[in-house]
């Protein structure tokens, strides 16, 4: 299993605090059974904020091709243009 990184652990451990505060604040929680209610419902609200997290990608970045090796797509020559891909003459 990957560990998580420090952008998930961030927003996980910031929605578990702030999510369990704001609730026991608004619902006024005094019984032992409501704190653990809360404190289970933050906990699942941060698993899922940190699971969310890293799937973030940026809108403008592009999708890696998958399947295409660099060689077969062509390659930028310096001016801009397109070439073919060169092929090996060993064997």
């Amino acid at each position: 299993m990957p560990r998580p990184n420090p952008a998930q652990l961030a927003y996980g451990s910031a929605t578990v605090i702030l999510s369990a505060l704001a609730m026991l604040l608004v619902s006024q929680a005094r019984s032992g059974a409501g704190i653990a209610v809360v404190a289970s419902a933050s906990l699942a609200l941060g698993l899922l904020v940190a699971v969310r997290v890293s799937g973030r990608r940026p809108s403008g970045a592009p999708r890696p091709v998958t399947g295409a090796v660099p060689a077969q797509r062509g390659a930028e020559t310096a001016d801009g243009g397109r070439r073919l891909a060169e092929t090996s003459s060993r064997r």
